[in-house]
C-alpha cells in the first residue's frame, strides 16, 4: 500500500507540475506578444475592428487557427531538435540561404519593433498627459538603454509581472466598451468601412495573415528556446496551443469593445485610454502608467536581442552598440506618428512572415507525408 500510495503521489505531483508548466508556457506567449500595439489598442483597431464583423470574427478565427499551429510547431520542434542557437529554427524550415535571410531579417524586425515601442510611449505621454511625445519617447529610450547597459534584469523581471495584468485590463476595457454601448457593435459594423481608419490591409483575410506573420517573427526563436526546456512534446504542444488560443480570444473580446465605440475612436492614437476615460479620468491615468510599464518591459528584451546578436552581453561593443541603437530607434520612432509606425512596421514585416508561414506549412506537410517523427 505504501508503494502504491507513493506512486500515486508521485504521479499526482508530476501531473500538477505539468499543468503549471503548461500555464507558464502559455503565459510566456501572452507576455511576449503584449507590446505597445496591443496594450494601446492601436494594433487591434488596425487588424480587427476596422473591418467590422468580418475583421473581429473572420480575422479572429484565422489568427486562432494559424497562431495555434505556429506556436505548437515552434514549441515541438524546439523540444525535439534542441538547437544550439534558437535562430537555427529558420534554417530548419527554410534551408541554408533563406534561413540566413530570415535570421537577419528577424533581427531587423526586432529593432524596428523597438522603434514602435518608442513611438507608443511618446503617444501615451502626448495624448493622455499632454506632454511632448519627444520627451516621452526619449524617456523610454533612456530607461531601456540604461537597463540593457547595466543589465538590470531584476528590475525588468519585477515590472514584467504586470504582463498578465495588462491582458486582464485590456479584456476588461473591451467588456466595458461592449456593456456601455451594446448597440454600437452593429452600428460600428455598418459604418466601419466609411470611417477614416488606418487598416493593416485592404481586406480582413490579408490582415489576419499579416498579423500572424509579424507575430511569428517575434515568436520563432523565443518559442524554440522555450520548447527546449519542456519535458515532453505533449507539454510543449499544450503550452503553445493554450497560449495561442488565449491570445486570440483576448484579441476578439477587445476588438468587439473597440468596434462598439469605433466612430469616436477614429483618429485616437491610444484607443484603450478613450475607453478607460469612460470609467473615470483617474482610471485612465492609472492604466496609462501600466501601459508605459508594459512597453518598457517589452522594449528592453527587444533592444537586448539586437545588441547581443552582434556582441557578447556586457562587453564594451555590446554597450556602445546598445546606446547607438537606442539613439537611432528614438529618432525613427519619433519621426512618424504611432499609428503609422504600427501600420508600416508590423504590416510590411507581417507579409514577410507570411512567406515563413508558407515554408513552415510545406515542411510540416512533407514531414507528415514522409512519416518523420520528431
Amino acid at each position: 500500500m505504501t508503494d502504491k500510495t507513493a506512486t500515486r503521489a508521485h504521479l499526482a505531483t508530476g501531473e500538477k507540475t505539468s499543468v503549471l508548466r503548461v500555464l507558464t508556457y502559455a503565459g510566456a506567449i501572452l507576455a511576449f506578444l503584449i507590446g505597445s500595439g496591443f496594450a494601446t489598442g492601436q494594433e487591434i483597431i488596425q487588424y480587427f475592428s476596422s473591418y467590422g464583423f468580418w475583421g473581429v470574427f473572420g480575422t479572429g478565427a484565422l489568427v486562432l487557427v494559424l497562431m495555434t499551429y505556429v506556436a505548437v510547431e515552434f514549441f515541438v520542434v524546439g523540444n525535439a531538435k534542441k538547437f544550439d542557437k534558437p535562430s537555427h529554427i529558420f534554417h530548419y524550415y527554410c534551408g541554408r540561404y533563406l534561413g540566413t535571410f530570415f535570421d537577419f531579417f528577424s533581427i531587423l524586425f526586432v529593432f524596428l519593433s523597438f522603434t514602435v515601442m518608442v513611438a507608443g510611449a511618446g503617444a501615451v505621454f502626448e495624448e493622455h498627459f499632454g506632454i511632448s511625445k519627444y520627451i516621452g519617447g526619449l524617456a523610454l529610450a533612456l530607461a531601456v538603454g540604461i537597463s540593457v547597459w547595466f543589465g538590470l534584469k531584476s528590475l525588468v523581471d519585477v515590472i514584467g509581472k504586470i504582463g498578465p495584468l495588462i491582458v486582464v485590463i485590456a479584456i476588461t476595457l473591451g467588456i466595458v466598451g461592449i456593456v456601455n454601448n451594446p448597440g454600437g457593435i452593429a452600428s460600428g459594423n455598418a459604418i466601419a468601412d466609411s470611417l477614416d481608419l488606418t487598416r493593416a490591409s485592404s481586406n480582413w483575410f490579408m490582415a489576419g495573415l499579416s498579423y500572424v506573420g509579424f507575430c511569428m517573427l517575434w515568436l520563432a526563436a523565443f518559442l524554440t528556446a522555450l520548447g527546449k526546456t519542456a519535458r515532453s512534446k505533449k507539454e510543449a504542444a499544450s503550452g503553445g496551443a493554450l497560449g495561442a488560443a488565449a491570445f486570440s480570444i483576448a484579441c476578439v473580446i477587445i476588438a468587439l469593445g473597440l468596434l462598439a465605440n469605433i466612430e469616436r475612436l477614429t483618429g485616437a492614437e491610444i484607443p484603450m485610454l478613450v475607453l478607460a476615460n469612460d470609467i473615470a479620468p483617474w482610471v485612465a491615468s492609472g492604466i496609462s502608467v501600466i501601459i508605459l510599464a508594459g512597453i518598457y518591459t517589452t522594449a528592453v528584451p527587444l533592444l537586448w536581442t539586437v545588441s547581443s546578436r552582434f556582441f557578447p552581453d556586457k562587453t564594451p561593443g555590446f554597450k556602445y552598440l546598445t546606446i547607438g541603437l537606442a539613439a537611432l530607434g528614438t529618432f525613427i520612432g519619433l519621426l512618424i506618428p504611432f499609428s503609422q509606425m504600427v501600420n508600416v512596421v508590423y504590416v510590411i514585416n507581417g507579409y514577410v512572415g507570411v512567406i515563413l508561414l508558407v515554408l513552415m506549412l510545406v515542411k510540416t506537410v512533407t514531414r507528415i507525408a514522409r512519416r518523420e517523427v520528431l
